[in-house]
């Protein structure tokens, strides 16, 4: 008997003989309940912790975030804002006096468009805005010196739409010509760095052209900022990008840092400023869904940049740099779980894990004083910022407690599957709270969308709440997530509908053959490319009793030149005229739609841009015309990600009315 199986044995007896009638089961109405910690940032002198918490507005049906900020010792946790119009990205001046946050607040001073620069003394008062632009504040950093900010901003709009009555006809001349959320990319707006002075409230301009620059942060001695931009000849047909740097002067001339012609991201200057720690791909294709990024650093006054984590072979992201540059520390992801390490500058060599563990490690900030701030999650509980102090990790905020006060939350154990080719797949699953070990329950395949991402050890709301409902549910890392190395995640590449559903398959075989799982009632869902992959499931057998297939397709052809992957198709499956074999064969489950025999719901966005709604649509009439049960949910002005609160409840709703009709 395998350890997975004697875990899972253990866990199902100790819960059911531990399961408190004071408890309940989650809903989806807990949804409205559940707050989200984001951006946390220490003090100057380390004694503080700023962070965003967004909440649910049910009146309004949207979210709004307020700032908050907490004392190291975790005595003290103060809100800071309470406003309609909601706060973000706050940071500390360098003198620690002042916190400035980005928000669009309506004021009586000129008027602006979008996120302004706000300012709060930490002393006391309300909140003053610091900018009035004509645009909006897309990021922005302090100078060392607290003198002057660095803002990113985007050119405003050259068509202010409110002042005609008819909106003037979308002439479109770009390559990579709509976006999500963006939607169709015809304004000649760029985004440029600028520098603003703080007394004089004079804005002066950095950098300017037919490029984009973002990721821009100062060098310790304030004299010069490193930055990210695509500047080839077209970047809507490329994914590349490279670090430069310019002069914190008006004027100054740029000079190109790094020339792989893959991605170069997340400049970090070293304490000293000497060297620029940085994460790169591996790959330097002009397309690469399926790569890794690697840690890397290189002299800031140019030179060969040192490959510090290739061996390693996992994704690592956001460096940050100890306080003596003795070492860089940096986020991991590995096989379900993200854990913290620190690496030599000199050498790559793994020095450290600072916090690791079957949970997950989101954002990383230092103290300076060799302490940590960083954001934890695990199956039993959602994201709250912790603190990493020469000793394991410990909770700061509490900001979670009272969404799981009344819970009992579902059992999550991990499990190792075999596919049909031998192909070693890792998964969890989830277990009903109130689980009896007499009985057999129906299983949900939630299938995570990516592909490149992966299924891990943090809170997972969704799959929380179809199991409270009485399902056994699994989230399997099929062949093309990460956190199992490169060859693992790029296998699929042009092959898609392949290996992964050999080893969802695979996943599902060994799951039946648990005594708890009734091998008659199987579902399957998931969303974007897990709802693409629902759609092969479904294609390829009719074991399937229910499905829900969101924001997906099954006729990839169809979506050429419709969405926003142009560059992907172009250069993984080719051009429909050169390789129609192979669109034809990733697009079998509408082509053979007469194989498909499960009742099967099919959700989208209205205005999706990345699986345009044509994809549930085609789904959807043809399983209409061959008689098998099937329904269309449009969620109207939602894009790819669902967002209004609302929507969120009723898709849960609609999920499990759908399996408790045809898997009970």
């Amino acid at each position: 008997m395998s350890k997975y199986i004697l875990l899972s044995i253990c866990l199902l007896g100790l819960y059911n003989n531990t399961y408190s009638q004071s408890k309940r089961p989650i809903t989806p109405s807990d949804l409205y309940r559940l707050p989200a910690i984001s951006d946390p940032q220490p003090s100057p002198d380390g004694q503080w912790v700023s962070y965003t918490l967004s909440t649910i507005d049910s009146l309004k049906d949207t979210r709004n975030s307020d700032l908050w900020m907490i004392s190291w010792d975790g005595s003290q946790d103060i809100q800071l804002t309470n406003s309609p119009d909601g706060e973000s990205r706050a940071r500390w001046s360098p003198d620690g006096k002042y916190i400035s946050f980005l928000s669009s607040r309506p004021t009586a001073e000129p008027p602006s468009k979008g996120n302004q620069i706000w300012l709060l003394d930490r002393r006391g008062g309300e909140g003053r805005r610091l900018t009035s632009l004509k645009t909006g504040v897309s990021d922005y950093a302090w100078s060392p010196d607290a003198k002057k900010l660095l803002l990113t901003l985007t050119d405003p709009d050259p068509e202010d739409s409110s002042k005609i009555k008819t909106t003037k006809p979308y002439v479109i001349d770009r390559y990579h010509y709509k976006q999500d959320v963006e939607g169709y990319r015809y304004k000649k707006t760029h985004t440029h760095l600028y520098l603003f002075d703080i007394t004089t409230k004079k804005l002066d301009t950095l950098t300017r052209g037919d490029y984009d620059e973002g990721s821009a942060t100062w060098s310790p001695d304030g004299k010069s900022i490193a930055f990210v931009s695509n500047r080839t000849a077209d970047p809507d047909q490329n994914a590349n990008t490279d670090i430069y740097i310019i002069e914190a002067r008006p004027g100054a001339t740029l000079r190109q840092l790094t020339d792989w012609k893959g991605t170069d991201n997340s400049p970090r200057w070293s304490p000293d400023g000497m060297t620029i720690a940085y994460t790169r791909s591996v790959s330097d294709e002009v397309y690469h869904m399926y790569d890794e990024s690697v840690l890397c650093v290189i002299p800031a006054a140019g030179g060969t940049p040192r490959m510090l984590t290739r061996t390693l072979d996992r994704p690592v992201s956001n460096p940050r740099w100890t306080k003596d540059g003795k070492s860089i520390a940096a986020l991991v992801t590995d096989d379900r779980a993200q854990y913290i390490a620190t690496f030599s500058p000199n050498d790559g060599k793994l020095l450290t894990k600072l916090a690791s563990g079957a949970c997950v490690f989101n954002a990383l900030e230092s103290t300076g004083n060799d302490a940590w701030i960083t954001i934890q999650s695990n199956p039993k509980h959602p994201s709250e910022i912790y603190k990493i102090d020469h000793a394991a990790p410990s909770q700061l905020t509490k900001q979670t407690e009272a969404f799981l006060a009344p819970l009992e939350l579902s059992t999550v154990t991990p499990f190792q599957s075999k596919s049909s080719d031998g192909t070693d797949v890792s998964g969890l699953y989830f277990t009903p709270p109130s689980i009896s070990n007499s009985n057999k329950y129906p299983l949900i395949l939630f299938i995570h969308g990516g592909p490149v991402g992966q299924d891990a050890y943090d809170f997972d709301l969704t799959r929380q709440i179809l199991s409270a409902a009485g399902y056994v549910v699994a989230a399997v890392n099929y062949r093309g997530s990460n956190g199992r190395g490169l060859e693992f995640s790029k296998t699929i590449s042009g092959d898609w509908g392949n290996k992964e559903v050999i080893d969802l398959h695979g996943a599902v075989d060994w799951l039946v053959k648990q005594p708890f799982i009734d091998s008659t009632r199987l579902g399957v869902a998931g969303w974007s490319y897990g709802g693409i992959l629902t759609d092969y499931l479904i294609a390829s057998d009719t074991r399937f009793k229910a499905a829900s297939s969101g924001a997906g397709t099954g006729f990839t052809l169809s979506l050429y030149g419709v969405d926003q992957y142009i560059n992907q198709y172009n250069n993984e499956i080719g051009t429909p005229w050169t390789s129609i074999d192979r669109y034809l064969k990733i697009s079998y489950p509408l082509l053979k739609a007469d194989r498909i025999k499960t009742p099967t719901l099919f959700m989208s966005g209205e205005k999706d841009f990345n699986v345009p709604t044509a994809g549930s649509e085609q789904m959807y009439q043809a399983l209409r015309t061959l008689g098998v049960p099937t329904e269309l949910i449009i969620y109207p002005g939602q894009f790819h990600g669902i967002t209004a609160p609302s929507y969120q409840k009723d898709r849960f709703d609609r999920w499990l009315a759908w399996f408790k009709k045809y898997l009970k």
